[in-house]
């Protein structure tokens, strides 16, 4: 596989289409995610179209393989928003190709800090399900993923567990929030 990233406004239509086809395929797992009609396509145009947004593909030849969105919301610190990699082709380095590329254009536009939120609405970590309250810093410091949960992708990259947000996605579901500097 000859992996290139390339520009978000450089993509074809039936590219963008699919764009939202993997946003929908990498986060099928999640019960809150892109699932209502046209929420993933929605979500993909926010990419071409909104100047604090900018968005990077990974690309076999034609195919699009994933993608990562990058959002400027503070003057030194993006969000990455979302990282999505085809299911068909996932455990590649097509992930990590993508971030490192984020992290390369965040850099060049100064930022400082890299941030995330990995939310767990779906049992992936031993916060699920649980009352986080009170003293919600000592429960994030016991953080565990219990099966496949993007925490530990993002660990073995470097970011960190910043924060928690407990109940975010309702009762026991929290948003697990990440970070690493860049520069």
């Amino acid at each position: 596989m000859d992996t290139v990233i390339a520009e978000f406004e450089r993509l074809s239509d039936f590219q963008l289409r699919d764009a939202a086809r993997i946003l929908r395929a990498a986060l099928a797992h999640m019960p809150s995610a892109y699932n209502d009609p046209g929420a993933a396509e929605a979500e993909v145009r926010t990419f071409l179209g909104e100047p604090d947004r900018f968005a990077l593909a990974a690309l076999d030849g034609d195919r699009l393989l994933g993608w990562i969105g990058g959002i400027r919301n503070y003057s030194h610190a993006f969000e990455l928003h979302p990282l999505v990699v085809d299911p068909r082709v996932q455990r590649r380095g097509i992930g990590s190709a993508l971030l490192a590329a984020l992290e390369e254009r965040a850099r060049a536009e100064g930022a400082i800090t890299l941030y995330l939120g990995s939310d767990d609405d779906f049992g992936g970590t031993n916060l699920f399900g649980r009352d986080l309250y009170p003293d919600v810093l000592s429960k994030a410091q016991q953080l565990a993923p219990t099966g496949v949960h993007a925490i530990s992708f993002y660990r073995r990259l470097s970011f960190e567990v910043v924060d928690i947000f407990p109940d975010a996605n309702g009762f026991g579901r929290p948003d697990i929030l990440m970070a690493k500097r860049i520069a």
